[in-house]
């Protein structure tokens, strides 16, 4: 048991997903794992450990933001032994070629958040486990899938009211896309020497001038179309967290 986990040492496995919603993780227990069981309901931070393909797997939610995930990627690496953590999240697309359901996988995370400016003098640039990156990238392909690759943006505030955030420079600079918890779970795998991966389906396609990521003027996916997807990324992270 940690500060905010109760499961017991040894009911979390080595190999885990981490979407941020606790009811996606019930989702891939019940319909991906076999002989499972849920080992943590603290603060509703549902943790659901399984068996896929004979190989045991956990799914996990981490909530909404930097904070709640360096909390949960911390206490799974540190006290739970965790080795490989995928994240499968959703995000928004930057550039107008990556439409929605597309895949995107992040090499490295840049982020508007100081976060590791309290650890670091210099600056951090939170990246990728390559070996799973190369794994989820080449299985993809296997399974008829087109995956965009390379570096994202991980923020702190989704609903913006002014344009410090320039959409248009991020996707300048090369930036395919967005999201709000890669950073801390790339920095925290670095500093306990664990893979991570992070996985975003694009559910938000920004209108060609907006700077805002959650706003109504933003083409959406709808929730049929959002399940079918997230199953694509369900699958390719399962598929590659256990070999």
């Amino acid at each position: 048991m940690s500060l905010h986990i109760q499961a017991s040492r040894g009911e979390i496995a080595e190999r885990i997903l981490l979407p941020g919603d606790p009811l996606r993780a019930k989702y891939i227990a019940e319909n991906y794992f076999e002989n499972t069981k849920c080992v943590n309901e603290l603060r509703g931070a549902l943790c659901f450990t399984g068996t896929y393909k004979g190989v045991p797997v956990s799914a996990m939610g981490t909530g909404m933001g930097i904070p709640s995930m360096m909390i949960y990627a911390t206490e799974l690496c540190r006290d739970y032994g965790c080795e490989k953590l995928i994240r499968i999240g959703t995000g928004a697309s930057f550039r107008p070629d990556i439409k929605i359901l597309d895949i995107i996988m992040s090499q490295a995370a840049s982020t508007t958040s100081a976060v590791n400016d309290e650890i670091f003098k210099g600056r951090f640039a939170p990246t990728a486990d390559f070996s799973l990156l190369d794994r989820a990238y080449h299985k993809a392909l296997s399974m008829g899938l087109d995956p965009y690759v390379g570096n994202t943006v991980c923020y702190d505030l989704l609903y913006r009211d002014d344009s410090e955030f320039n959409i248009h420079k991020w996707r300048e600079y090369g930036v395919l896309g967005g999201e709000m918890e890669t950073a801390g779970l790339y920095t925290v795998a670095s500093h306990y020497g664990k893979k991570a991966l992070s996985l975003f389906t694009v559910v938000v396609e920004l209108a060609a001038d907006s700077d805002v990521t959650g706003t109504s003027q933003n083409k959406t996916v709808s929730a049929e179309d959002r399940e079918k997807g997230l199953n694509e990324m369900i699958t390719l992270s399962l598929e590659t967290v256990i070999e």
